[in-house]
């Protein structure tokens, strides 16, 4: 069957158009109820709903790289908007929203960057599946099992298990009534400060690893070939927004904020007076983000921790300037109890 053409041959327009409208609507519904109940939900869906539109109207059901690449994003979709949903009614609230959900504008940012991060992660699979790659001038694409597939899907299945055996494994431990005096730190959290991050890297490098066969095998036209080239922004731009804007910022200082004031904040009790040192030793044995067992990641000199390993300082939390001003903020909360 021959695939339908909607304002590109590259579903570009339509794919952007379709996020905008839909998160729009996730952002009138959450603002006019004030809460982020959806808010998740409506990422994860979306993404869904954009790999099996181009899917269908691309008419690539019968492509076995295209029906593969398309259900990997479904699968991930589906599991990460279903845990995060999940998450959040039973939690009652998502913290991460506290601050800018009260203002028009902030919040609304929110959500426009998550309209810029649902249609440039899912390039890959919409390129793919458009009909600028599916027209490979006379040349049959690469039987789907290539090497470069089975490397994709490997990555990616490594990727996920890695986010949703860790996420499982962190929301359990954090709805226990245990008093948590350090980070949790078994299974892949021994490793890795965020493991769920990097596994969500991986899924992706997986399906761009995929998505790249037919423009690898000079079997679409070159501007074709280049746009799937191009899709690399999804593996990078998911590093670049879980390494240095929604994802590690947002905890790293909060977390080594919570086990300082443990230790010196006001009415810190004096058996947990080891908790923020014992912590700061977690730092220094345990990987921000590349899981690397203990024992090799300890002695490494910390030169490599700041630069290879990506641990920068402007991550930690600094006793001498941070220290002061959590405990100055701490004591004007317990002044207006």
């Amino acid at each position: 069957m021959t695939a339908v053409h909607v304002l590109d041959d590259y579903y570009l327009a339509i794919t952007l158009l379709f996020t905008i409208g839909y998160q729009l609507t996730g952002f009138a519904i959450a603002w006019t109820c004030q809460f982020d109940k959806i808010t998740d939900l409506t990422g994860g869906t979306n993404f869904f709903f954009v790999a099996l539109f181009t899917l269908l109207a691309g008419h690539r059901t019968d492509d076995a790289r295209s029906l593969v690449a398309s259900l990997l994003v479904m699968a991930w979709a589906v599991r990460i908007a279903g845990f995060l949903f999940t998450r959040v009614m039973i939690v009652g609230s998502d913290s991460r929203f506290n601050e800018i959900r009260a203002g028009f504008f902030s919040f609304m940012g929110f959500w426009i960057a998550q309209i810029i991060w649902v249609w440039v992660v899912s390039l890959p699979v919409i390129i793919l599946n458009s009909p600028a790659a599916a027209a490979n001038d006379g040349h049959a694409h690469p039987s789907f099992g290539t090497g470069r597939d089975i490397a994709g899907i490997i990555i990616w299945a490594l990727g996920l298990v890695i986010e949703t055996v860790a996420d499982a494994h962190k929301f359990r431990w954090r709805q226990s009534k245990v008093k948590k005096t350090a980070p949790l730190q078994s299974g892949f959290w021994a490793w890795s400060r965020h493991p769920p991050y990097f596994g969500e890297m991986l899924c992706w490098w997986g399906i761009w690893t995929i998505c790249i066969s037919p423009a690898v095998a000079h079997t679409v036209s070159p501007a074709a070939g280049k746009a799937l080239y191009g899709s690399v922004v999804s593996p990078l731009i998911t590093f670049l927004i879980l390494m240095f804007f929604s994802g590690v910022p947002t905890a790293e200082k909060p977390q080594a904020k919570k086990y300082y004031l443990m230790t010196h904040g006001p009415g810190a009790s004096p058996e947990d007076a080891d908790v923020w040192p014992a912590y700061k030793a977690y730092l220094r044995e345990t990987s921000i983000l590349l899981p690397i067992p203990r024992s090799v990641y300890r002695p490494l000199p910390e030169w490599m921790k700041r630069t290879l390993l990506m641990d920068f300082t402007f991550f930690n939390f600094n006793e001498r300037v941070d220290g002061p001003r959590a405990v100055e903020e701490a004591r004007r909360k317990e002044n207006d109890v």
